[in-house]
C-alpha cells in the first residue's frame, strides 16, 4: 500500500513544538523542489511574524514573497537549481560532502531511508540526497508520519544535513529575492550547531502545499 510521509492533517497526539517544526520543513521542502506559485507567494505574504528568531524569519519572508511574483520566482529558481552558469547550485549533500554526486553520502542516506521503510516516488528522478527530499524527510520524522523511535529526527538530521546544509544555504545569501524566501526560511532550523529542535515557533498553521517527493512502502 502506498501512503504519503504527509497526511492530510498531522499525525494525532504530535507536540505543537514537533507539528510546527514540521511544518517548517515542509515548506523547505516545497521551496527546494519547485518555484512558488502565485496561491503559495500569497500564503507567504500573509505570514505573521513575532520576536523569536522564526517569528523574526516569517517576517523576512512576508517582505520577500511581496516583492516577488510568480513569473520572476520562476525565473531565478531555473538559474540557481536548472541553469547550467556560475550561478547555479548543486543542492546535493554529496556534492558537499564527496565533491561528487551519487557518492558514499548518498549511499549513506539510502541505508538509513531503507530502515525507515521509505522509498522515492517513481516519478522523481532526483538523488535522494536533495535538499527537498531530505527536509521532506525531516518533516516526516517532526510531523511522526514516518514511523521511527525515539531520537531518529535528531540523529538523521545530525548525520545527514547538518555537515553541509548550512554551507548550501550560505551560497545563496547573495542571490536574486526567490532565494532570500530560502534562506529566510531554512536559517532558524539550524541555526544553532548543538540545539536545532529547541526553537518554538510562534505562528499559526501555514496554509502550505506539501511537496510529498517521498513515499512510504507497507506490505
Amino acid at each position: 500500500m502506498l501512503e504519503s510521509v504527509f497526511h492530510e492533517s498531522l499525525t494525532p497526539n504530535v507536540e505543537e513544538i514537533d507539528g510546527a517544526r514540521a511544518q517548517e520543513y515542509a515548506l523547505l521542502a516545497t521551496l527546494l523542489s519547485r518555484s512558488p506559485d502565485s496561491v503559495l507567494l500569497s500564503c507567504l505574504a500573509d505570514l505573521r511574524d513575532d520576536a523569536s528568531p522564526i517569528g523574526v524569519a516569517h517576517g523576512a519572508v512576508r517582505e520577500a514573497a511581496v516583492r516577488v511574483n510568480e513569473e520572476r520566482a520562476a525565473q531565478e529558481y531555473f538559474a540557481l537549481f536548472a541553469g547550467l552558469g556560475d550561478g547555479s547550485l548543486l543542492p546535493y549533500s554529496s556534492h558537499y560532502l564527496a565533491g561528487t554526486l551519487y557518492g558514499r553520502p548518498l549511499a549513506r542516506l539510502r541505508e538509513a531511508l531503507q530502515g525507515f521503510g521509505i522509498e522515492i516516488a517513481p516519478e522523481r528522478s532526483e538523488p535522494e540526497d536533495h535538499a527537498a527530499i531530505l527536509c521532506e524527510v525531516m518533516a516526516g520524522l517532526a510531523a511522526g508520519s514516518i514511523p521511527a523511535p525515539a531520537g531518529a529526527e535528531r540523529e538523521f538530521f545530525q548525520q545527514h544535513l547538518l555537515p553541509w546544509i548550512r554551507r548550501f544555504f550560505s551560497n545563496t545569501l547573495k542571490r536574486p529575492i526567490f532565494t532570500q524566501l530560502l534562506v529566510c526560511s531554512g536559517e532558524p532550523l539550524w541555526m544553532s550547531k548543538r540545539r536545532p529542535f529547541l526553537a518554538r515557533p510562534e505562528h499559526g498553521d501555514l496554509s502550505i502545499e506539501r511537496n510529498l517527493a517521498v513515499s512510504n512502502y507497507e506490505d
